[in-house]
């Protein structure tokens, strides 16, 4: 989980964020050009690199860049989805890799801190990679105790129950991060990565 904010996601790419890594400048053209268009005509490399702040699989990454152009976002949205259910189990693993749990908000209490903190280690002895929950849905003072729930209730969980369904929560993060990616917004305005801190 990143400590970097944005409503709706509790978790980050140790290696970027949609945000941060966004389409170069010269690739962007002229400020009427959509976020889309963009990312269609972005060179491969620049947007792999983009890809892979949104999921830390190449492959996922490789294969989204790949197939460009797409004619809409919701195009783009249903062939991550296509390429997350595909992902392999290295793939995934690469994926979750990546993953990083946040920084807690720095005005979190004390105790919750000492609670998140406890669940998360306890998670990732568990499952051996940080724990990822999409919040889309939830009001930003909702995200501490979900997380929470949600952390306990997984430690439950078999390892290979765990796994897909932490595969599932990670096909939805990266849709909302793919989808901040291409937004509109230029790269100064672009919205902030979609995770948040607790």
């Amino acid at each position: 989980m990143s400590s970097e904010s944005h409503a709706g996601h509790l978790s980050g790419p140790r290696t970027g964020t949609a945000a941060s890594t966004a389409i170069p400048s010269q690739t962007r053209g002229a400020t009427s050009h959509t976020g889309l268009e963009r990312f269609n005509t972005a060179p491969a490399g620049a947007a792999e690199a983009a890809l892979l702040a949104c999921c830390g699989s190449r492959r996922w990454a490789q294969r989204l860049a790949a197939h460009r152009p797409y004619p809409t976002l919701d195009a783009l949205l249903a062939a991550a989805d296509e390429a997350s259910y595909d992902l392999s189990a290295p793939d995934l693993d690469e994926a979750l890799a990546d993953e990083a749990s946040a920084v807690p908000h720095p005005g979190i209490p004390a105790a919750a801190l000492t609670a998140l903190r406890a669940a998360h280690a306890a998670y990732e002895s568990s499952f051996g990679h940080a724990f990822v929950i999409s919040l889309d849905g939830y009001e930003a003072d909702e995200h501490l105790n979900q997380v929470l729930a949600g952390i306990r209730s997984r430690l439950g969980n078999e390892r290979d129950e765990e796994r897909a369904v932490a595969a599932d929560e990670l096909r939805r993060l990266a849709r909302t991060r793919l989808a901040h990616l291409v937004a509109d917004a230029t790269g100064a305005g672009a919205p902030d990565s979609p995770s948040v801190p607790v």
